[in-house]
C-alpha cells in the first residue's frame, strides 16, 4: 500500500521534521522537540498537520436518522454550526471509533480517526440508509489545528470572522486569509485554539499565513510526540490505545457522551446491559514516583494482584512527573489508591489520581 503524504509534507521536509510512517501517512513526529514543543502550545501557540483524519460528509432526508443509528450522542441536540464529540459501537458495545460531528447548514460532517478511515466507512456504509448519502472527502481537504492562548490573536490576523463570539466546540464558516473554510473551535490539547478544515490545493498558503501571523508569539510547528502529551495530560483517550473494539464507553469515562435515552442506536443494548450490571473495571489517571515513567502495555500491580495495564503513558512536561491511563479493577480505581506500575520488571510506586493531569489548560 502507497504511503499518503499531506498538503505539508514539503514544509515539513524544509523545516527538518522528523517523519514518519503514521496511519498509512508519512507524518511529522517532531521539529524542536517534543518538551520544547509542548510548552509552546501551553504557554503561546503551536501549528499541528493533522490532515491524516477522514472527513465524511453526510447529506439525505435520513442524514440525522442514520448519525443517530451509528453513534452513541444525540445528534439531535445539535444547532447549527454547533460541533459534538460522540463515538460508534459494534453490537456489544465494543467502540469502532471515537469522532467528532459537525452540523452544518446543509449537511454533517464526520471527522474521524485517520487508522480508522477505511473501517469506519465500510461500518457505516453497511448501515446506510436509502435516504441518506456519504462522500469521503478526506483526500481533498487539509486540517490544521492551531492551539495555544495565542491561538486566537493569531488567527483573528488573517480572518474577519468573529472569532470570540465561536463558543467551545462551535464552528463558522468564511475566509482565512481569502480562502473559503470551516474553522471551529476545538482541539486535543486542552488549550484554547481552533481546527481548520479547507480545500488541499491551499496548504501551503495557509500555513505559511498562520506561521507569519503567529510570529509575534513565536509560534512553532508540532508534531505528533508533542500531540500525543498534551492530550495526555488532559486524560483525551487515543483510540488504538485508550479504547477499542474491547472496551466499552462506560468502563473508557464516556458515559457522558453515551445517551441511552435517546432512542435506539448501535450497541445501546449491550451497553444499557452492562450499565444495569456495574463495569468490572475503569479507565483511571495515575502519577508514578520519582522519575521513572510508564508506557503502554505496562502490568499495573496492586500488591501481588495484577490488576490491569496501562494504555497511554509518559513524562508530563508541564508537571514533571510520569502519568499515564490505564484500566483497573473497579476497586483499585478510586482516586487516591496506591498502585505500582512494572517498568523494566521494576515495581515502582503509583497513585490513581483526579483528572485532568494539567488542571491550567
Amino acid at each position: 500500500m502507497e504511503i499518503k503524504k499531506t498538503g505539508f509534507y514539503d514544509i515539513h521536509r524544509k523545516l527538518n521534521a522528523k517523519i514518519v510512517e503514521f496511519a498509512g501517512y508519512y507524518m511529522p513526529v517532531q521539529y524542536a522537540g517534543i518538551m520544547q514543543e509542548h510548552r509552546r502550545v501551553r504557554t503561546s501557540v503551536g501549528l499541528f498537520d493533522v490532515s491524516h483524519m477522514g472527513e465524511f460528509f453526510i447529506t439525505g432526508d435520513d442524514a440525522l436518522a442514520f448519525l443517530q443509528k451509528v453513534t452513541v450522542n444525540d445528534v439531535g441536540k445539535l444547532a447549527v454550526n454547533q460541533v459534538q464529540y460522540s463515538a460508534m459501537c459494534y453490537d456489544d458495545g465494543g467502540i469502532v471509533d471515537d469522532l467528532l460531528v459537525y452540523r452544518l447548514p446543509d449537511q454533517y460532517m464526520v471527522v474521524v480517526n485517520a487508522s480508522n478511515i477505511d473501517k469506519d466507512w465500510q461500518w457505516m456504509q453497511q448501515h446506510l440508509p436509502p435516504n441518506a448519502g456519504m462522500v469521503n472527502r478526506s483526500d481533498e481537504l487539509s486540517l490544521l489545528a492551531l492551539q495555544g492562548p495565542k491561538a486566537e490573536a493569531t488567527l483573528q490576523k488573517i480572518t474577519d470572522l468573529p472569532l470570540g463570539d465561536i463558543p467551545f466546540y462551535w464552528l463558522r464558516q468564511g475566509a482565512v486569509d481569502g480562502v473559503e473554510m470551516i474553522v471551529s473551535r476545538t482541539g486535543y490539547t486542552g488549550e484554547p485554539g481552533f481546527e481548520l478544515c479547507f480545500p488541499r490545493e491551499h496548504s501551503e498558503q495557509i500555513w505559511n499565513a498562520l506561521m507569519a501571523a503567529g510570529e509575534e508569539f513565536d509560534i512553532e510547528p508540532i508534531g505528533l510526540g508533542a500531540r500525543d502529551t498534551l492530550r495526555l495530560e488532559m486524560k483525551y483517550c487515543l483510540y488504538g490505545n485508550d479504547i477499542d473494539e474491547t472496551t466499552n464507553p462506560l468502563e473508557a469515562g464516556l458515559g457522558w457522551i453515551t445517551k441511552l435515552d435517546k432512542g435506539d442506536f448501535i450497541g445501546r443494548a449491550a451497553i444499557q446491559k452492562v450499565k444495569e450490571q456495574g463495569v468490572t473495571r475503569k479507565l483511571v489517571g495515575f502519577q508514578v514516583e520519582g522519575k521513572a515513567f510508564p508506557r503502554h502495555g505496562y502490568k499495573i500491580f496492586q500488591g501481588d494482584e495484577e490488576i490491569g495495564h496501562v494504555t497511554s503513558g509518559t513524562f508530563s512536561p508541564m508537571l514533571q512527573k510520569g502519568i499515564g491511563m490505564g484500566y483497573v479493577a473497579v476497586g483499585a480505581s478510586k482516586v487516591g489508591t496506591p498502585i505500582e506500575i512494572e517498568i523494566r520488571g521494576k515495581r515502582t510506586p503509583a497513585t490513581v489520581v483526579k483528572t485532568p493531569f494539567y488542571k491550567k489548560g
